[in-house]
């Protein structure tokens, strides 16, 4: 007994110092980035454009717009298809061995390096498909980045809602297809959102697979004869998102250290945001299985 006490209190220690230094080394580097860059954050910097020269302006305006294109492209392009490849898994596939070829993929997925979807997107739509450096390029590489995410996630909420609904509707004549869109579909909303706020954390502050795709000279903002043109033309353009422009600016030695510092803390609170979002959501999943 006693040497049982001894076993459990010194697992109990390492559990907590374990604990201690996660927390430590998280309010450290949080700390460290806000201590830096929030007295540099400010109206102007984040509404103005980006110079190169070394007294110009080093504004994110550009790069904060070229991250949102990123985003929603990205999201029109693959939800959808998540969510759709969900539904035929958890509603129509039989469970057998296709389900678990298709699963064990996502998961394969799910673990390959960023660069290397960089790469395979450098090759397949720069390249192959002559889309060249540009936000397009850089949205479709996005979208098999986070396939995974949102399917593995919207797959939980569905066999998360009971059975009774799907009987029940069944039961009243409804069709499958009417069920699924009609009654399983919406009660699994709060957990989709959640997977589609984890997949817009991954977007934002992706780096290496954009790096192949979009291009790093993208900081300016859309221009066009008109509003058609303005927006769906910048398309295929060069568009640096707010990481990669993070990277570019502790790496290039012309801005001043006050610049990385300014939008790594943006570009951590804009994450802590979306974190935030995911939590409210989960836990309004949580509220309606219950």
């Amino acid at each position: 007994m006693r040497g049982r006490k001894n076993k459990d209190l010194f697992l109990g220690i390492l559990i907590w110092f374990s604990a201690i230094v996660t927390v430590i080394v998280l309010v450290g580097i949080i700390g460290y980035i806000l201590i830096n860059g929030m007295p540099h954050v400010n109206l102007r910097f984040l509404t103005s454009e980006y110079s190169a020269s070394k007294n110009g302006s080093k504004g994110i305006l550009p790069m904060i717009i070229n991250t949102v294109y990123v985003v929603i492209l990205t999201l029109l392009l693959a939800v959808p298809i998540c969510i759709g490849g969900a539904i035929y898994l958890t509603q129509y596939a039989r469970q057998g061995k296709t389900v678990k070829l298709i699963r064990f993929a996502t998961e394969v997925l799910s673990g390959i390096p960023s660069v290397i979807y960089g790469l395979f997107g450098y090759a397949v739509f720069v390249v192959m498909f002559q889309l060249r450096l540009s936000i397009l390029s850089g949205s479709l590489t996005m979208m098999i980045c986070i396939l995974p995410i949102i399917i593995r996630t919207t797959e939980e909420a569905l066999l998360a809602v009971p059975d009774a609904y799907r009987e029940g509707g069944l039961a009243l004549g409804a069709g499958k297809l009417r069920v699924t869109l009609g009654i399983v579909l919406p009660c699994a909303l709060p957990g989709i959102r959640t997977g589609i706020v984890l997949a817009i954390g991954r977007i934002v502050g992706e780096t290496a697979a954009l790096l192949f795709t979009v291009g790093v000279s993208g900081n300016f903002l859309p221009k066009g004869e008109n509003i058609f043109t303005a927006l769906f033309g910048h398309l295929f353009e060069q568009g640096n998102t707010l990481a990669l422009h993070l990277y570019n600016s502790a790496m290039n030695g012309k801005d001043p250290p006050s610049v990385p510092f300014a939008t790594a803390a943006t570009l951590l609170i804009l994450v802590f945001i979306l974190n935030r979002f995911a939590a409210l959501a989960s836990g309004q999943k949580k509220k309606a299985t219950k």
